[in-house]
């Protein structure tokens, strides 16, 4: 030991950088795993419906073109059955719906979680008035099983997930599109799962709307 202390004595300037080395990526780790849990990202983005109309069934896009210019083009009265026509192109269909609960006793997550069918724009997973508690590096997982209650469950041999992308922030509405090759109706529920850690952070079970 008092070699040991000696050495460190003599050699101050190459000990500093030896333990600057060691400890600064230590603590920058540290950072990286627990400032999340003090530190709140919201991110709000509007709901994408305008922008995707749905053409009713029969409808030639065509056709729905013209009854959205007649209606535009008409300032005092619009007849029921064209109101009705552009209801329908302007309604998505909400196709699963469910609930944010907590992962655990620790990890809690609230609000909704919505795929929506847009159309010819294909599916979007959508949260509402969500909020979960922050982590380092969480991902927005699809799965085939009903309620997983932790890794066990995401990774079984019987259940297969997509991962739609980072979360964008654990509190506000967002949207997440789904892949064109993903089933939607054998999605059963949503995980918000800590990647590097296999946690899971909030889970909403999925049924039909």
């Amino acid at each position: 030991m008092t070699k040991v202390t000696d050495w460190i004595k003599n050699h101050k300037p190459l000990t500093a950088i030896i333990a600057a080395i060691i400890i600064v990526p230590g603590l920058a780790f540290a950072w990286w795993l627990g400032s999340p849990l003090f530190i709140d990202k919201t991110v709000d983005e509007e709901f994408p419906a305008l922008m995707n109309a749905i053409v009713p069934e029969g409808m030639e896009m065509a056709q729905a073109n013209a009854t959205m210019e007649a209606v535009m083009d008409n300032e005092t009265m619009v007849e029921e059955e064209m109101m009705e026509a552009m209801g329908a192109m302007l309604a998505p269909d909400a196709v699963k719906v469910g609930q944010f609960r907590d992962g655990d006793s620790f990890h809690k997550g609230s609000g909704s979680a919505t795929i929506w069918d847009l159309g010819t724009d294909g599916f979007v997973l959508r949260f509402e008035d969500f909020n979960v508690i922050n982590g380092p590096d969480l991902r927005v997982l699809l799965t085939t099983h009903a309620d997983p209650m932790g890794r066990g469950d995401v990774h079984a041999d019987d259940v297969t997930y997509v991962e739609l992308g980072k979360l964008k922030g654990n509190i506000g509405n967002q949207n997440y599109p789904i892949p064109d090759d993903v089933n939607v109706d054998d999605q059963n529920s949503v995980v918000i799962y800590c990647k590097p850690f296999q946690v899971v952070f909030a889970v909403a079970p999925l049924a039909l709307n």
